[in-house]
């Protein structure tokens, strides 16, 4: 592995941090995505237009998933494309349709858990509330209220002994529903009728709502010497923010083999089963119209997508060191070790020697190292939109991401220099 050919950027790490803090649900992130772009030259083209086949950065949203591509001059109909994907949801607690509860003097809104969050991470946290609502005359806007609005509180030691020696057990329905106030009347339409206050609203004017709740503790630098960063929803929007920096990069070149595309899918975190996840057609949809407003055929969509590679970039797991046993004794990725490989001979990650060698290529014109991840093989591994991407469209795919520790937990830990090295590697990916 060589040394990385350019300096450790923390500026990369800082605007990360910014990302993270200003992208509390998936909507938010897509937004967020779309503002970099455009800031980059990048416009957005509505699904319901029709398409020309005019050079330069475009992009796609719809609701938490984002497809943004970069046509380069010269490029022809048939012109293979470098797709980076990740995506954008993470696990938490998301608000019912029926969100007003509560008992025993507490007002409480009923949330449903959403993905496999650690859930004990969950309590004693300060939480905002955050998603996107829907209007009476047909509008839509994002709402984020920033400030410690609710909390899921934790049984006392005193009346549960044995929480230290047993183990903490939670049951999801009974143990997570979050307080918010104080009152022995529960009335139907209070969480909605603060929101439609805090912004101005009259009442009625929501009639539907993707709300989620987040913790508010900003990410931080944490260590001695601030080598490392914590913060929230790192799985997967550190990846969000990588291949988001590396599209705008390569758009300034003005020649590339490929056209460069972003993928940043919604529903990850509970199988990809959406007209926004990955398993839906969103993806094939704008690659194909993309080749025939450039004037294709199906002949040269066929010849695209089998010249095509995707990077799939999601986090794994860096070896933890008070359970290291829980991983393979061969493969110890490190934080700060640079982006990783993901294996798995049984199809749960895409990777397969090809593919490796993509990679590796990348890295190697990145001067960026890289590590392997494999599963130890008593502990079955998770998945990604890798699998998914390759077999529903045909295209190879590379499973990759950065090391982190606390995966699902409301506040996660990454080596503050991998979110840059991975951003570098996924650059000279789409540079081919």
């Amino acid at each position: 592995m060589r040394t990385p050919s350019r300096p450790f950027d923390r500026g990369h790490t800082d605007d990360l941090m910014t990302f993270l803090a200003a992208s509390p649900t998936p909507y938010h992130a897509v937004a967020n995505v779309a503002a970099r772009l455009e800031k980059a030259g990048f416009k957005q083209v509505a699904e319901t237009d029709a398409w020309d086949g005019t050079t330069g950065g475009k992009f796609v949203t719809r609701g938490g998933a984002i497809i943004a591509w970069f046509v380069p001059e010269g490029a022809r109909a048939h012109t293979p494309f470098r797709i980076v994907g990740a995506h954008t949801d993470s696990p938490n607690l998301r608000v019912k349709p029926q969100p007003d509860m509560g008992s025993n003097g507490w007002r409480q809104v009923a949330v449903e858990i959403y993905g496999g969050p650690l859930l004990n991470s969950w309590l004693d946290r300060d939480l905002g509330l955050a998603g996107r609502i829907s209007l009476r005359d047909g509008g839509e806007r994002l709402v984020n209220i920033d400030r410690a609005l609710l909390r899921v509180p934790q049984l006392a030691v005193h009346l549960d002994r044995s929480v230290n020696v047993d183990g903490l057990k939670l049951d999801k329905q009974r143990h997570m529903q979050p307080i918010w106030g104080l009152g022995n009347d529960v009335h139907e339409g209070d969480l909605l009728g603060f929101l439609e206050d805090e912004y101005g609203l009259g009442r009625g004017d929501i009639t539907g709502w993707d709300l989620m709740t987040y913790a508010i503790e900003a990410p931080a630098y944490l260590g001695r010497d601030q080598e490392l960063l914590a913060g929230p929803r790192m799985d997967n929007l550190l990846s969000v923010h990588a291949c988001t920096a590396a599209l705008a990069e390569v758009s300034r070149q003005e020649e590339l083999p490929y056209i460069p595309v972003l993928a940043a899918f919604d529903h990850e975190e509970n199988g990809s089963q959406s007209d926004t996840g990955a398993d839906g057609p969103l993806l094939g949809s704008v690659l194909e119209r993309s080749v025939f407003a450039r004037g294709g055929a199906y002949e040269d969509r066929a010849r695209a997508f089998a010249g095509t590679v995707c990077l799939s970039s999601d986090t794994g797991h860096a070896v933890h060191p008070n359970y290291a046993e829980r991983h393979d004794p061969t493969h110890h990725p490190r934080a700060n070790g640079g982006p990783i490989l993901k294996v798995n001979v049984n199809n749960r990650y895409a990777t397969d020697g090809s593919g490796r060698a993509v990679f590796a290529a990348a890295c190697e014109k990145a001067g960026v190292p890289f590590q392997s991840f494999v599963s130890n093989n008593a502990m079955p591994c998770g998945t990604t939109i890798g699998p998914i991407t390759a077999a529903r469209h045909g295209i190879k795919t590379v499973d990759i991401g950065a090391a982190i520790l606390s995966m699902h937990s409301v506040r996660e830990l990454c080596g503050a220099d991998d979110p840059f090295l991975l951003a570098n590697a996924l650059t000279a990916f789409l540079e081919g």
